[in-house]
């Protein structure tokens, strides 16, 4: 079935945000692998209701993957494939970086940057790559969505995993808007984008 498009929205399309997600890979599955995230299914869950919604409605999707020389997110290993249902399409953007912000790509900078800078953030690992790009955009000027529930974190020495993924996600509001994915979708038309406005079920 064909997708109506308000063309109405594309008069500032600037204000469309891209849907980025982040290391969307094996290594974080691999258990018991050192960078695998305990009890990730929940946010993959989300991840892929982001995923299917933004395809449904037409947004732009970017993937970023991190490349290392070390035995972690090594192309030579298959942990540094995407996880099974987070296959870029033909159509969607694919970058690469070597250092935790998404922002360390110049392709993926110079885009936002071009494009409005409008982000909603997807992925992992919430203390690492997503914050240090949620601190990215912010002195970038750019506007970032962080899908707290579709994101998650490694537990840190003396930390529990949940305990700094909520400290995550209380730092990251200072730097954007952090939302839940059932939040983000149903506030969310193709002819509504980004107004300007803070949603209802902002995470506080």
């Amino acid at each position: 079935m064909n997708t109506i498009v308000n063309l109405r929205a594309f008069t500032n399309a600037r204000h469309i945000p891209i849907v980025v997600f982040v290391d969307m890979q094996q290594e974080y599955i691999a258990a018991p692998r050192l960078m695998a995230i305990p009890e990730i299914e929940r946010a993959l869950a989300n991840s892929r209701l982001v995923l299917d919604h933004a395809r449904k409605i037409g947004l732009p999707v970017a993937f970023i993957r991190w490349v290392d020389r070390s035995p972690f997110f090594n192309k030579a290993t298959p942990f540094f494939r995407w996880i099974d249902g987070f296959e870029p399409q033909r159509n969607e953007m694919v970058f690469e970086r070597g250092q935790p912000s998404c922002y360390s790509n110049r392709d993926f900078s110079e885009l936002m940057e071009q494009s409005g800078g409008q982000m909603v953030l997807v992925g992992f690992a919430g203390e690492s790559a997503c914050l240090s790009t949620m601190v990215d955009a912010f002195h970038r000027n750019h506007r970032a969505k962080y899908l707290i529930d579709a994101s998650a974190s490694h537990e840190l020495i003396g930390i529990a995993a949940d305990d700094v993924h909520f400290a995550v996600s209380r730092i990251a509001a200072l730097y954007g808007d952090v939302l839940n994915t059932n939040a983000w979708i149903s506030s969310k038309e193709l002819g509504e984008i980004d107004r300007g406005g803070h949603h209802a079920d902002r995470v506080r």
